[in-house]
């Protein structure tokens, strides 16, 4: 299962009980109908978490393995040079320290525009 770390199996619990509760408000009566997932019958934390890890994944929008900044967690420095590798450059969304609001695709078309300009500056082309 993709979802390992506890503290998002913890945001995903609460965000399931907080719905629950938004939907069953009086103001939804007329519309709600039969909760389809993960089901009435699913009401504990443990069965929730169970749901969780068995259904859940990241929506193949994945960053951050490849780091760029200069921390020490870090895999390539701000010019998306490999820290300790002579010649090697990461140009993808692996780059990204935290995942963006939105969709991977525009932000990594600017990533590719600036390694461009960056290899081109270099005088590698």
């Amino acid at each position: 299962m993709l979802v390992h770390c506890q503290s998002d199996v913890q945001k995903l619990v609460a965000g399931i009980t907080l719905m629950r509760k938004l939907f069953h408000r009086s103001a939804f009566d007329e519309f709600r109908g039969e909760e389809v997932a993960p089901g009435a019958d699913v009401t504990s934390d443990e069965a929730l978490v169970a749901y969780i890890r068995e259904t859940c994944n990241t929506m193949y929008h994945p960053v951050g393995t490849c780091k760029m900044g200069i921390d020490p967690m870090a895999v390539v420095d701000p010019e998306l040079r490999v820290y300790g590798v002579e010649g090697l450059r990461v140009v993808d969304a692996s780059i990204m320290p935290t995942l963006t609001t939105g969709n991977t695709n525009a932000p990594t078309i600017m990533i590719s525009e600036k390694a461009a300009d960056l290899i081109k500056a270099a005088g590698c082309v």
